[in-house]
């Protein structure tokens, strides 16, 4: 029965009306809303629990402050939202996937479903980076920074909107493996490009460091480091995926001719 009520997934070239697709996408947004409400209301029922997390890093002795009548329950609002974004996050994707993977071929459906579960894992990595590296070090120096000239009060909208921010950047950012890989296989650099231009490279890497929402030298030191990691080991997946393609490129006209 519960097949029945969700919306079927597209073969790779079947054809479907423009009122067969919007009745799919409807669907979709539907199911995307029942998975996010329940984790809205879970998140919310725990929001003590996710703001004393997200509170850890900052020094002892600092305390938030609100400003307002309704900022105490704005805030525990905001910040249950964006936990529920973050825990519904797997089934929106999933949608999102199921809508678009009929245009693509099916082996390729699988490179994607692989790269979906490397691109999670180098999300978490980077949010538990940033969470347990960098924010610890970041908001002890900005929150000491010429506490000698001013009454440093921590608005807590500001903070953990700051905090939130961080976390996001610091998982997107190591996306980097991703992002290179998607355009070696897209033939737009290689990797015996990317060797020759490291410099360049780490240049743009510490713009990117520096784009990221804390802007103190020292969480910047710790931010540029695994990026040029990721860096390197970027061009070494690129060598090992360039070989196996061109195998792949190489085997075609045999198939074509048998």
């Amino acid at each position: 029965m519960l097949r029945r009520w969700l919306p079927r997934r597209l073969r790779h070239g079947e054809e479907a009306t423009l009122v067969e697709h919007l009745g799919e996408l409807r669907s979709r947004i539907i199911i995307s809303l029942l998975a996010f409400v329940p984790c809205f209301v879970f998140t919310f029922a725990f929001h003590e629990h996710i703001i004393d997390w997200l509170t850890r890093p900052l020094p002892e002795e600092r305390k938030l402050v609100t400003l307002g009548v309704v900022e105490p329950f704005t805030t525990s609002i905001k910040v249950s939202l964006i936990a529920a974004l973050a825990l519904a996050l797997p089934v929106l994707l999933w949608q999102v996937w199921s809508f678009l993977a009929p245009a693509v071929e099916a082996h390729a459906q699988r490179i994607v479903l692989v790269a979906v579960l490397v691109a999670t894992t180098l999300f978490a990595g980077g949010v538990a980076f940033m969470y347990y590296v960098v924010l610890p070090r970041a908001l002890a120096f900005l929150t000491t920074f010429d506490d000698e000239l001013y009454d440093i009060q921590i608005r807590a909208s500001y903070y953990y909107s700051f905090v939130s921010w961080t976390l996001l950047a610091g998982g997107l950012a190591f996306q980097l493996p991703i992002f290179v890989l998607a355009l070696v296989r897209l033939r737009v650099v290689s990797s015996d490009r990317l060797r020759r231009n490291r410099g360049m490279a780490f240049v743009i890497l510490l713009v990117l460091a520096i784009l990221l929402p804390t802007v103190d030298p020292v969480s910047l030191g710790f931010e540029v480091v695994p990026l040029v990691l990721l860096y390197e080991a970027s061009i070494w997946l690129a060598v090992l995926m360039e070989r196996r393609w061109e195998r792949a490129w190489a085997e075609e006209p045999l198939e074509a001719e048998s």
